[in-house]
């Protein structure tokens, strides 16, 4: 975990702005890409278990844990999430790319190997938003919200008391053993700090739609490289059943079940899920 955390931060600039990122290792690229509210810090975990192997790239995108506000006439609809992703692979040079998503960053993924599919070589779903689950009804009232000027900096104040941190309301029904303080205050710093990323994130809800996943969900069943889905057997935002339905859509899907977790696997469950992307990636 301390090797990802105090690896040097990159910055590199896209149309909509900066993005940075962490990366180690070298050989085969793995991109990772975070949900709603956190950043690449969600994979501090997992990457250090495979960057003896891959160049492992975990970029904090424009999803609420940015400090770094994108151009106020960016598109950050699910859509135009999924083409700064794309851009993001493409400016970086990476070709055959392995991408692994989680939460909302799923449902980006989804969108980016359908519609940006050029430089993906396989695609590794853990539990995420899909379908006609896309926000998970727990967190529509936070979508509903972003209509009401101030109100992501009121709920992001909120979630700065420790006691609310792993509870329900915030953490606790995505990651079953916690997150640490300084990795929870860590992901509140931009929106707490940035009228610009207040801004994106109230762009964010708003845009959010199972339009989106559902077109994707349709496209999938065309999507012609291997798919991982590593899911939470015990999530409670995204049922397995999801993963066993979107596993009859992909000609070339395979699920695999991390016990002893909630949505957040690489919180959970770091050594499991390495294992799991290590054996998917074939090896020269």
């Amino acid at each position: 975990m301390a090797i990802f955390e105090q690896t040097e931060m990159h910055t590199i600039q896209l149309t909509p702005g900066p993005i940075h990122y962490r990366q180690i290792g070298d050989g085969e690229p793995i991109v990772f890409v975070h949900g709603l509210l956190v950043n690449g810090l969600l994979w501090r975990k997992v990457v250090p278990l495979l960057s003896d192997s891959f160049r492992c790239i975990a970029p904090d995108f424009p999803l609420g844990s940015h400090t770094a506000p994108m151009a106020a006439d960016t598109d950050l609809t699910p859509p135009g999430l999924a083409a700064i992703v794309a851009e993001f692979l493409e400016t970086m040079q990476l070709d055959r790319v392995t991408l692994v998503a989680n939460d909302t960053g799923g449902a980006v993924s989804q969108i980016v190997a359908t519609r940006h599919p050029q430089r993906i070589g396989r695609l590794v779903l853990t539990s995420c938003d899909m379908f006609d689950n896309f926000l998970p009804a727990m967190f529509q009232p936070m979508q509903w919200a972003a209509h009401v000027p101030g109100s992501i900096y009121v709920i992001a104040q909120a979630m700065r008391l420790r006691a609310l941190q792993n509870s329900p309301l915030a953490f606790g029904w995505l990651a079953k053993h916690g997150i640490e303080p300084r990795i929870a205050s860590e992901y509140l710093r931009g929106v707490l700090s940035s009228a610009g990323v207040r801004r994106d994130v109230h762009k964010i809800l708003k845009g959010i739609s199972t339009r989106y996943t559902m077109e994707a969900a349709e496209a999938l069943r065309r999507f012609d490289r291997p798919v991982l889905l590593a899911w939470a057997r015990e999530d409670r935002f995204f049922p397995v059943e999801h993963a066993q339905r979107m596993l009859e859509i992909l000609p070339h899907g395979k699920l695999e079940l991390v016990d002893d977790s909630y949505t957040f696997v690489s919180e959970d469950q770091p050594q499991r899920v390495a294992q799991l992307i290590r054996e998917f990636i074939p090896t020269a």
